[in-house]
């Protein structure tokens, strides 16, 4: 465990940035391989960020022991798990009983949406909208063009990209197979959550459940990282109910963490093995401070413009980016790499590209390092 000191900024002990990496890492999954199945991670991690069809595959290949996509396409064929809007508006891959309820949960969130578009929606009755949008998509899946052009012949006036926003803010709307599998590919057909998983949603999860869920993944954590991870404000409230049950921390800039009291508090120490994380991960999304993992000499260095890189991790950072090309892993580090970096980095490339695509061979080279 942790050896903690008084802060200065107040009486809760002090987590240094070291000791917050080794505690989300470990939360994660990602200080050593996980001996659960693809289901049992997807319902720890709250979800997987899936704004891409693959990065969910690539993100359980980090951080499970045995993992095989087709375990995950298994559990998404057989509908288990979902793609689904949730979390910060964008798709996730839940699985079903947390669709049901987390989508209800960020309800809040997609309506504050919808208010950006209302110039658009001039004249549109929402509820109507949303009723004959549920009968479109549970008839028969539809794209998000088909929709719109539904829904334009009944409010020919207002702007297209609107109604079908409107839809998606208004219902849960989840992407259908074989969009997502393993190995397939198929465009964004939709309906709803109900309707495909043949049971209704249940009540919005209880936002203090949900405080716990996200500190057992994410924490330590404050208040203002669970809402730039939920998408939602006002959960201070939810935080002080739950304070009792608690304990608190202060971070190197006086800022109060919460967590549970037997989570995992590794020691600072404890190695953090290389590990190739998708683009969108959670591990970098899910705080607003994210200096327990990414280096503020880093910051913005896994993004260019709306689109995302693959990263590496070294040492528990973000260090790289990688990507796979037709014959080759290529590896871009932003700094210099000791020997043995190199060939821990190369031994994880292989042991990821072996449980990805066994039938490939690729050659594994590092790229020239990014200023």
């Amino acid at each position: 465990m942790t050896n903690t000191k008084r802060s200065v900024a107040g009486t809760a002990p002090h987590l240094g940035t070291r000791a917050l990496n080794r505690a989300t890492l470990d939360r994660q999954l990602l200080l050593r391989p996980a001996r659960i199945s693809a289901a049992a991670a997807v319902e720890h991690l709250v979800g997987l960020q899936a704004q891409n069809v693959k990065p969910p595959y690539y993100a359980l290949a980090a951080r499970l022991d045995g993992f095989a996509p087709e375990a995950l396409s298994r559990l998404m064929a057989d509908r288990e798990v979902v793609r689904i809007v949730t979390m910060r508006s964008t798709i996730h891959t839940h699985t079903a009983d947390d669709c049901l309820t987390l989508r209800p949960l960020v309800q809040p969130a997609r309506d504050r949406e919808l208010t950006q578009f209302r110039k658009g929606l001039a004249g549109v009755d929402l509820d109507r909208l949303a009723a004959l949008a549920r009968d479109l998509v549970e008839t028969e899946p539809r794209t998000m063009k088909q929709l719109r052009e539904a829904l334009l012949r009944e409010w020919p006036d207002a702007d297209p990209q609107a109604l079908a926003v409107a839809a998606r803010c208004r219902l849960p709307l989840v992407q259908v197979t074989p969009r997502g599998l393993w190995g397939r590919s198929g465009q964004v057909s939709l309906t709803t959550a109900e309707h495909w998983l043949g049971r209704p949603a249940g009540p919005a999860a209880p936002p203090d459940a949900v405080v716990l869920r996200y500190l057992a993944a994410f924490g330590p954590a404050s208040v203002r990282d669970m809402q730039t991870w939920a998408g939602l404000t006002r959960l201070r409230d939810a935080f002080e109910r739950l304070r009792p049950r608690l304990v608190t921390f202060r971070d190197d800039n006086g800022v109060e963490l919460f967590d549970l009291p037997d989570a995992p508090r590794p020691d600072p120490d404890t190695p953090a093995p290389p590990r190739f994380l998708p683009e969108f991960d959670n591990l970098l999304l899910s705080h607003a401070d994210r200096t327990r993992v990414v280096p503020p000499e880093h910051r913005g260095r896994s993004w260019q413009g709306n689109f995302a890189y693959c990263t590496l991790l070294v040492d528990g950072y973000l260090a790289g980016l990688w990507r796979l090309e037709e014959h080759a892993l290529v590896i871009e580090p932003f700094g210099r790499l000791t020997r043995a970096q190199r060939e821990e980095i190369t031994a994880e490339g292989e042991r990821m590209l072996r449980v990805m695509h066994p039938e490939t061979s690729y050659d594994i080279r590092f790229g020239v390092v990014r200023s």
